[in-house]
């Protein structure tokens, strides 16, 4: 049963968000994720990201016994930012008002789903971002990582508003996400969840940040690669600063008159 869109008195949907979860090649996990998405009762759109034939079977057979499930195949694997993409719009094009982002390894604790839905309720035009809480199962030189990409967001937005722009667990505006996507393309692959949200915070989307458990499974499969991503993720960076520049202006009156409200 899908959650009931909150709606206005002319009978339009105000409140009405989905899961998405891109998918590349993690059959094991996948089954688990969905049923916790479901078992609060939120529609879930999966992306397949060209998934081996493994995980297309495991995908088939979930869509056609999961009620409330959608899938969305990709002719061949496109990155997760692409996945992303099209999943977004996907949902948007559905009538959806709001995705919650969520990987499908296990990392993320779909139990806090309805935390994000409140928060977002609260401020819907926020995008509401999971602030990571790691255990001991996080790789320290990954962890290490994120906090060069979390000073250079920090400078980028001129702003702390972003507490952790690398975590996959959020949850969008569509309206404002997907005209952000059709202004200008965001990147294929691991760096496309740190640029949408540093180009959101230069639309004035509000920003929200949930703390929420991630975990790195025992034997989990992880589709970052450490000088690939690397060298993606500093090209990312340079091209922020510079897109940064001529918005210094604009930033610095959003700082002086006060962090981007939120509005029903």
């Amino acid at each position: 049963m899908a959650t009931p869109a909150t709606r206005r008195a002319d009978g339009a949907a105000d409140f009405a968000p989905c899961a998405l979860i891109p998918i590349y090649n993690h059959k094991d996990t996948i089954a688990q994720t969905v049923h916790a998405l479901r078992a609060h009762g939120l529609p879930v759109l999966v992306v397949d990201d060209g998934s081996d034939a493994a995980t297309r079977a495991v995908l088939d057979d979930l869509a056609q016994h999961t009620e409330g499930m959608t899938l969305l195949r990709l002719p061949h694997n496109q990155g997760k930012g692409r996945a992303l993409e099209a999943g977004l719009r996907a949902a948007h094009a559905a009538g959806h008002s709001h995705a919650l982002q969520i990987d499908a390894d296990g990392q993320h604790d779909a139990g806090d789903a309805p935390r994000f839905l409140a928060a977002s309720r609260e401020c819907p035009r926020a995008m509401v971002c999971g602030a990571p809480v790691y255990d001991a199962s996080v790789p320290h030189a990954r962890l290490y990582g994120r906090y060069v990409t979390h000073v250079f967001v920090w400078i980028e937005t001129l702003s702390l508003s972003i507490r952790d722009s690398m975590c996959g667990y959020r949850l969008y505006p569509l309206a404002e996400t997907v005209a952000e996507l059709a202004r200008r393309r965001v990147p294929a692959r691991m760096d496309f969840d740190t640029e949408i949200a540093v180009r959101l915070a230069w639309r004035g989307v509000p920003v929200r940040n949930l703390p929420t458990r991630v975990r790195y499974p025992e034997g989990g499969l992880s589709h970052f690669r450490m000088l690939r991503d690397n060298l993606r993720i500093s090209a990312m960076h340079t091209r922020l600063l510079l897109g940064m520049l001529p918005r210094i202006p604009l930033l610095l009156w959003r700082r002086l008159r006060g962090e981007s409200a939120c509005a029903a």
